[in-house]
């Protein structure tokens, strides 16, 4: 696996180093990035231009890709780190993980698509861990209440017992006569069998 990153620079940066990278480039620029101390600010040079830079955290992983064939891919990183380049007089980001993805779909990422924690009591937490020992204890719950179908006991006081006054329906007999018609050689046919057989 390789070690990348994405550098993401301001559109005045982005077609000097365009002019830089192309093959007919008679400009020699130097090109350079350094970090000071804390590993999260810095510096991009660029020849005689010098923009200051911010190490930020993406908010979900990035995996890149390179092809030899143009088919077949192999992953060659997960990326999880971008350097935004600044314009010399814009104002350093407060927080080190930027706040939006790197496309449209995931701005504001980690509140829209990531899954918050529950809130959950911790009283009700306690209280069912303590129901679920007493269950495997063999011993019974506390403060549990029986659940009433609304169906039952419908014309009789005790719902318990309604069931087992009401009789069962007998089941039609089958009759053992074939039928003799149109399609007496054919076998009779499903609903499956009358499906598209062309895909």
């Amino acid at each position: 696996m390789e070690e990348q990153f994405i550098l993401r620079v301001p559109p005045s940066v982005a077609e000097m180093l365009d002019r830089l990278l192309s093959e007919n480039a008679s400009e020699d620029k130097s090109l350079d990035l350094s970090f000071s101390e804390d590993g999260r600010s810095g510096t991009f040079v660029l020849g005689d231009d010098h923009f200051p830079v911010s190490l930020m955290d993406l908010p979900c992983v990035v995996e890149s890709f390179k092809t030899y064939d143009d088919s077949a891919l192999v992953k060659t990183a997960d990326i999880g780190q971008m350097i935004m380049v600044r314009e010399p007089g814009d104002s350093a980001p407060d927080v080190i993980e930027y706040r939006h993805g790197l496309t449209p779909p995931l701005r504001d990422a980690r509140k829209r698509r990531f899954r918050r924690e529950p809130d959950l009591n911790p009283e009700l937490v306690q209280r069912a861990e303590k129901d679920l020992v007493n269950i495997m204890t063999g011993a019974t719950i506390e403060n549990a209440e029986p659940e009433v179908n609304e169906h039952e006991g419908v014309g009789d006081g005790n719902a318990h017992h309604a069931s087992e006054n009401v009789p069962s329906a007998p089941v039609p007999k089958q009759p053992d006569v074939v039928e003799t018609g149109a399609n007496a050689g054919e076998p009779e046919r499903s609903d499956s069998d009358d499906s598209d057989d062309s895909l």
